[in-house]
């Protein structure tokens, strides 16, 4: 109960069997030139074997490293979000690394976090309330500056003035069919998106979910399965991808282009043992239009986009 309205803290009191859960901090430098994700958690399987882990994503060179530590070495606050993983910490503002071929500190400020009121508990909105949900989700910050640097394979990485992302994931799997795309590179500075289509389970039936925030002009634009906004299109193809949502006073237009991606564990029933992969070098051209005078609010082409899309794409199709 105190975590259901802190996403960015422990969700798994209590939990000992099919239960995963996942932080995703995405750093990128200053110059672009270095682009990585780093995913501390825990998984539990269905016979109550347990392992916490670090994924490490390199974006740019396509390589990932899933590091397994054990279970005793993963520490949780209750009252507040602090996650360490052996000598790893992980917060709000700040990610301290102390790996075999990662080493360093990384701190973040001003982050923009996704608005949480009573009756809607951040992204997932009155669906946190839902106690059966296949998978949660909790976006941390769409957007924030970072500091400090990382030594990485024996090269020091200096991400002084970069850009960063965190987001999390709690339940037992992801969905057997999703897109999901994020970038806070446009040409304009200050401007951050993140959306997602998925299949979601409901009652012994299913439904396609749907979740987008453009942060613009100081403000997270809205589009999703619970406020009244509407899915128009939802395709993907082997190199492109397009989605469109629509809410009372917006159209929001993504064609995604997609890059290399590198393979990923991912959580089954609590476990790591799916695949999936992630590009972080994906372009995704974004159009805003206002529907009430018909001109185009903002239109810009996202760089450095992390784009995943997973599982049988035919059930979350819409044309």
């Amino acid at each position: 109960m105190k975590a259901l309205f802190h996403p960015e803290r422990y969700h798994g009191w209590g939990k000992n069997r099919k239960y995963f859960e996942g932080w995703y901090y995405k750093v990128i430098t200053a110059d672009e030139k270095s682009a990585f994700a780093f995913i501390p958690g825990i998984a539990m399987d269905a016979q109550g074997s347990k392992q916490a882990f670090i994924q490490v994503l390199d974006g740019i060179k396509q390589t990932s490293d899933y590091i397994r530590f054990p279970v005793e070495d993963f520490n949780s606050g209750a009252n507040y979000f602090t996650t360490t993983i052996g000598n790893n910490s992980f917060a709000l503002d700040k990610m301290l690394l102390d790996l075999e071929n990662v080493r360093g500190e990384l701190y973040f400020a001003n982050p923009v976090p996704w608005p949480n009121h009573w009756y809607s508990p951040g992204i997932m909105g009155p669906y946190a309330f839902v106690p059966f949900m296949e998978c949660y989700h909790g976006v941390l910050s769409m957007n924030h500056e970072i500091r400090g640097s990382l030594n990485i394979d024996g090269r020091d990485i200096n991400f002084n003035g970069g850009r960063g992302y965190t987001e999390k994931d709690w339940g037992h799997s992801f969905p057997s069919a999703y897109i999901w795309m994020q970038t806070n590179h446009f040409s304009q500075q200050g401007v951050s998106l993140k959306a997602s289509v998925a299949k979601i389970p409901w009652l012994g039936s299913s439904f396609v979910g749907f979740i987008a925030g453009l942060y613009y002009n100081q403000e997270i634009i809205q589009f999703t399965t619970y406020n009244g906004s509407r899915l128009v299109r939802s395709v993907a193809g082997v190199d492109v991808a397009e989605v469109v949502m629509e809410n009372k006073n917006y159209l929001l237009e993504i064609v995604v282009h997609r890059n290399k991606a590198t393979e990923l564990a991912s959580p089954v029933s609590g476990f790591m043992d799916g695949r999936i992969s992630e590009s972080m070098t994906s372009t995704l051209d974004v159009k805003l239009t206002d529907k009430q005078n018909g001109k185009i609010a903002f239109n810009d082409t996202g760089r450095n986009a992390a784009v995943e899309i997973a599982g049988k794409i035919d059930e979350i199709t819409i044309d």
